[in-house]
């Protein structure tokens, strides 16, 4: 007997029948809220450059995993505010400034090119899964070895 479910805990991504991410990334961000709180404790006794790998033990680790799936969706802006709270906690910024300069400073990608690094290295790893154009086409062309995209006409596959 199959049981209808609603959402699904797989490998400690939350998937929900919808593919929209919501129950994954509530669940993430009072984890993320936590490491917040741990950068800020220790600011005044660490450095920029120790605060940074307390970031990167608590926020980032958390932040980035399951990133290739559910990085894309519209509610994982919820979790882009949250990592610039982190950013300006560790550079002592106040809350409604610009971030872009201290993403440079502190050398820690955003959210989004995150996630477009996180695709970049799962192709790069997995090359042999994906075709490219010499593979279906004879003709010799100056893009013969570009990735070739599946074909679909579904908007939620094509997402």
């Amino acid at each position: 007997m199959i049981i209808q479910s609603n959402f699904m805990k797989f490998l400690g991504i939350t998937i929900d029948n919808t593919l929209s991410w919501k129950q994954h990334i509530d669940k993430i961000i009072s984890k993320l809220n936590k490491a917040c709180y741990i950068i800020r404790r220790p600011k005044l006794y660490l450095s920029h450059a120790a605060l940074r790998m307390v970031y990167y033990a608590f926020f980032h680790s958390v932040m980035s995993y399951g990133l290739i799936f559910g990085g894309n969706s519209t509610n994982s802006k919820c979790v882009f505010k949250l990592q610039k709270k982190a950013i300006r906690i560790i550079m002592g910024a106040k809350n409604n400034g610009s971030c872009r300069e201290f993403f440079k400073l502190l050398k820690i990608l955003p959210l989004s090119a995150q996630h477009i690094y996180s695709l970049l290295i799962f192709v790069v790893n997995n090359r042999s899964l994906f075709l490219d154009n010499a593979d279906l086409y004879s003709v010799k062309t100056k893009n013969r070895y570009n990735l070739h995209p599946p074909l679909s006409h579904l908007t939620k596959y094509q997402k």
